[in-house]
């Protein structure tokens, strides 16, 4: 029975749908959620609770039964969202641990190809669904999460090693939180379309400092696009991994249904120079299965150039979440 939540990095899709599953600490007894956040945002969370402001619920205050940036605070866990970013990943998965045992669903929200691999080698225990999501969401001050946009929805699958996973109890706490969550039997075609579109134009986008408009308006920058878009399609195909044949006229043409001035979010991140980003997620990961495929992706290869001489990922500052001191 599902009782204990944790919701791991609540930023836009924490912060999201963490509060929406803080409903049912009232709706339905026993339910404990928990969060582990950091800096003002959690100062603001501990004092007042999140205020989730979305275009369909309107403004809400979700309270958690715990908010805190120590892990070793947290109950041994039922259910787990990971929401942290790439950079954070393997820091908070070594924190998370000790609270995995065989029961536990581990529900990742992170975008890249190779995120159940990586959360695989740390977490041996548990039932780790491969998922991705679509909601537009952002932390607009401390405490406070909006969303704007998107599906507001999750995809997952089963898990390869744990098949026989029922999920019938996930997919109703789901509902009885407000929460669109849909599982399918194809989920690693949903995670590679999703990555198609947002590694292509996130690379493109944060080595040559272009909005989405911008891209799509510039022959150049919207063939490196298609070329990244391209390689990743072999990628995918070499790994049986089953794609619609015109992926990337549609990813394309989702681009133009972005405003003009759209930045990507790995764009945003790339520009702070305070702060780390998801290249490994995107051109690490794409490098790395082309050598091992043996294809050649010359264009990610050469975007990925770009970034490092604009912004070393040697010089980037490490995030990574730190326990307290007790």
């Amino acid at each position: 029975m599902i009782t204990s939540i944790g919701i791991i990095g609540v930023g836009g899709v924490g912060g999201y749908f963490g509060g929406k599953l803080c409903r049912l600490q009232d709706a339905a007894g026993g339910v404990n959620v928990s969060f582990v956040a950091r800096g003002e945002h959690l100062m603001a969370i501990q004092k007042s609770g999140l205020v989730l402001r979305s275009e369909a619920d309107g403004e809400l205050v979700c309270k958690p039964t715990l908010a805190t940036d120590d892990f070793r605070a947290l109950p041994p866990l039922d259910l787990c969202l990971i929401c942290v970013k790439e950079f954070d990943l393997a820091a908070a998965l070594s924190r998370l641990e000790p609270l995995v045992g065989d029961h536990t669903i581990l529900l990742p929200l992170l975008n890249g190809v190779d995120v159940y691999s990586r959360v695989r080698k740390v977490l041996k225990k548990g039932v780790l669904l491969p998922a991705c999501v679509y909601v537009g969401t952002h932390i607009e001050s401390p405490g406070r999460v909006f969303q704007k946009g998107g599906a507001c929805k999750i995809l997952f699958g089963s898990d390869p090693v744990r098949v026989d996973f029922p999920r019938d109890e996930l997919s109703a706490l789901f509902k009885a939180a407000g929460i669109n969550a849909e599982w399918t039997p194809a989920i690693q075609s949903e995670i590679w379309m999703k990555f198609i579109f947002i590694c292509a134009f996130g690379l493109v986008s944060a080595a040559y400092s272009k909005t989405l408009g911008e891209i799509l308006d510039e022959d150049a920058l919207r063939h490196a696009a298609q070329d990244i878009m391209g390689e990743a399609i072999l990628l995918a195909k070499a790994l049986g991994i089953s794609l619609p044949e015109n992926i990337a006229e549609t990813s394309i043409a989702k681009a133009r249904g972005f405003p003009y001035a759209a930045k990507t979010s790995f764009q945003r991140d790339f520009e702070r120079f305070d702060k780390s980003d998801e290249r490994d997620l995107f051109a690490g990961s794409m490098l790395r299965m082309a050598a091992e495929l043996r294809i050649a992706v010359p264009k990610t290869r050469e975007v990925a150039s770009i970034l490092e001489k604009r912004k070393p990922a040697s010089n980037q500052t490490s995030l990574n979440y730190q326990p307290s001191i007790s």
